[in-house]
């Protein structure tokens, strides 16, 4: 595993909150994993086993219906911290978005570590609580919001959350956004609880409109920051 000073969210994930003695501590017992798009890091209903943060690349939180219908329940990005500690069976499964990689640290050695350090303890606990809050949010967007205000709400979370190639400044104009989307139309319309016919007539419309762009089926240019924020309601 490469020094944690290395690590291109040191300064955002939950190990921002140890110095460097703890954080080679930590950096001896884990070890950094190359997920493939499409590959699962953990199952659904299995026994808790090991705990990760997130260094590159999308991956979502899935659970499946009793009829085999797959739910995306939450998606992680870069700094997020994956995975149950302290126990417990895993709520739902865990698969890669996009090429990803991974700091992972087995479950038991995670626990022993974070109990004899408070300071992580304590970001774990603002981590969980700010999770909470973006829980919340998300029932009242999939529970009250209109089609147009999911989707701009969906667009705005990706602004914030993604960084570096997943979200740039346009080049022509500094002041715009360039998403590159993590997710095809079909993923967007799971998430968001739409039918993809929608997704993509919501689209069509922002487009039209003047609020994002469209360059490639994969990318989104947010023309009008302020318009989509009105739109997201």
């Amino acid at each position: 595993m490469s020094s944690c000073d290395l690590c291109v969210v040191r300064n955002r994930a939950i190990c921002a909150a140890l110095d460097s003695k703890e954080l080679l501590a930590l950096n001896a017992i884990g070890r950094t994993r190359s997920l493939q798009a499409g590959e699962s890091l953990i199952w659904e209903g299995e026994d808790s086993v090991l705990v990760a943060n997130v260094i590159d690349g999308v991956l979502k939180l899935s659970t499946n219906t009793e009829d085999g219908r797959e739910q995306i329940v939450g998606v992680v990005y870069p700094s997020d911290f994956i995975g149950r500690p302290f126990g417990g069976t895993s709520g739902h499964g865990v698969i890669a978005l996009t090429d990803a990689k991974v700091c992972v640290f087995s479950r038991g050695d995670f626990d022993a570590f974070a109990r004899d350090h408070p300071a992580l303890e304590h970001k774990l606990l603002e981590r969980t609580l700010g999770e909470l809050d973006r829980t919340r949010r998300w029932m009242l967007l999939l529970g009250r919001k209109s089609a147009g205000e999911k989707l701009a709400s969906f667009l705005l979370e990706l602004v914030e959350r993604l960084s570096g190639a997943g979200c740039r400044p346009d080049t022509a104009d500094p002041s715009r956004r360039i998403i590159t989307l993590p997710f095809s139309r079909q993923q967007i319309a799971d998430v968001l609880g739409l039918t993809i016919e929608t997704v993509s007539r919501q689209f069509t419309r922002l487009k039209n409109e003047g609020v994002i762009d469209l360059p490639s089926r994969r990318e989104v240019t947010i023309l009008d920051h302020e318009r989509l924020v009105a739109e997201a309601g």
